[in-house]
């Protein structure tokens, strides 16, 4: 079986950042439809990842994310600002596809952090769907992240999966 990957822009492609990390699960009885309005509304990220915070879109849009849309929210302990990427919504026989640019931090100082966070929701055979979050990271706080044992990264992101799965379920 063929599956899909994340489209990369350049600056974050894997091995060529800072920081790296992806994280993928597969749930039988769950199907895309059921995942993306969770995902694409990050107003309700908080209610089943405890790692977000104070989610807002600028220019008038929202509350779903669209190609272009710029947003912001707190997560990791960083303000992140944000402009979707990527935006392909669920069509029969197509994995979803969202991503941003994430960024904190003013340009060229030390704490300036600039990240590629990418999904990926694919339905599969025999009724279940394949959710694939995948981050790249740029700055100094990401060369520090990288390093850190457990990695906060994989940990935090396995919870947003954790989240959103639990909170698909309880919605069916």
């Amino acid at each position: 079986m063929k599956t899909n990957g994340i489209n990369w822009p350049e600056g974050f492609v894997p091995g060529f950042s800072d920081n790296y990390c992806s994280n993928e699960v597969i749930v039988a009885g769950l199907s895309t439809q059921d995942i993306w309005p969770l995902l694409n509304t990050p107003s309700l990220w908080p209610t089943y990842y405890q790692n977000s915070a104070n989610a807002r879109f600028y220019d008038n849009k929202g509350p779903e994310l669209a190609q272009g849309a710029r947003f912001y929210f707190e997560t990791f302990g960083f303000p992140v600002e944000a402009q979707v990427t990527e935006y392909l919504a669920p069509e029969a026989g197509e994995a979803a596809r969202v991503s941003w640019h994430g960024w904190a931090g003013e340009v060229g100082s030390d704490d300036r952090l600039d990240v590629l966070h990418a999904w990926l929701i694919e339905d599969l055979s025999d009724n279940r769907v394949r959710i694939l979050t995948q981050e790249t990271q740029n700055g100094k706080p990401a060369v520090e992240l990288a390093s850190a044992k457990p990695n906060p990264m994989i940990n935090g992101h396995q919870d947003w999966l954790d989240g959103l799965v639990a909170a698909a379920k309880a919605r069916k």
